[in-house]
């Protein structure tokens, strides 16, 4: 019962996933259209990454984990190497939890 389930899912996830590039050409998206697709990933991306930076287990994350992000995040956009953005985000973060 178990691997019917599992192989049901796997076979539904399979067709998903291949619908995309077998129904390319027979769908026409107006170029405004892309551009709100385009947009709503992105803000979907901004909205995932937000929950995740401030809940953790249902509840707030707290304010030392939430700082480590946003440094992260303002090094990531003015262009810092990634090992120094997550360096600075770890240690944002370990600091401020020392200090609370």
């Amino acid at each position: 019962m178990t691997l019917g389930l599992v192989l049901a899912l796997a076979a539904g996830t399979y067709a998903m996933r291949l619908a995309g590039p077998l129904l390319r050409d027979r769908f026409r998206v107006s170029e405004r259209g892309g551009r709100l697709l385009s947009t709503a990933a992105l803000t979907l991306l901004g909205a995932f990454v937000a929950v995740s930076a401030c809940y953790e287990s249902g509840s707030f994350a707290g304010w030392p984990r939430l700082a480590g992000v946003l440094v992260g995040g303002v090094l990531a956009w003015r262009g810092a190497p990634f090992v120094v953005v997550v360096i600075a985000a770890a240690g944002v973060t370990a600091v401020l939890r020392a200090l609370l």
